[in-house]
């Protein structure tokens, strides 16, 4: 008989780490993704979020605010077990859904664990460049903005 191990998720204190710095509406109008995170599929977010966002049908670097491509493919992710059922497109689409409130436990866990991982990238923005010169680390920064953190530190 196999011995199951419970781990425990849904930590009421848990959900209190995650503290992005932008919101999703934000995130699309600083332009992540090459604008082409959803394609044209956006019905189920609210129209507000689109007033001033970027996108685009195909990917273009242009949409991006530092004009860099940043990221892993989607093969990467779908190889390294980040793409989930409930989420096919990814993090972002997790962190949409999740602002809008909704609470699958057990995906929220790992999505907030990696987001919170991603701080390292950060870190090593404010060690190797200047406050505000945005010219420093341009793909890092873009990748921190598409993660919910303030790339302009």
């Amino acid at each position: 008989m196999k011995k199951i191990i419970k781990k425990k998720i849904n930590n009421p204190d848990f959900y209190k780490i995650f503290k992005p710095q932008l919101s999703p509406k934000k995130m699309l109008e600083l332009g992540i993704f090459g604008g082409a995170y959803f394609g044209q599929n956006i019905k189920e977010y609210p129209k507000s979020w689109f007033e001033k966002a970027k996108i685009s049908k195909n990917f273009d670097v242009k949409m991006n605010r530092f004009k860099v491509a940043a990221g892993l493919s989607r093969e990467h992710w779908i190889e390294k077990g980040w793409i989930f059922k409930e989420d096919p497109l990814g993090w972002f689409q997790w962190y949409c859904r999740f602002s809008l409130g909704r609470r699958i436990a057990h995906i929220d866990e790992i999505q907030i664990k990696r987001w919170k991982n991603f701080t390292r990238h950060v870190k090593a923005i404010e060690k190797n460049c200047e406050y505000g010169d945005l010219n420093c680390r341009r793909r890092q920064r873009q990748a921190i903005l598409q993660w919910a953190y303030d790339p302009f530190i």
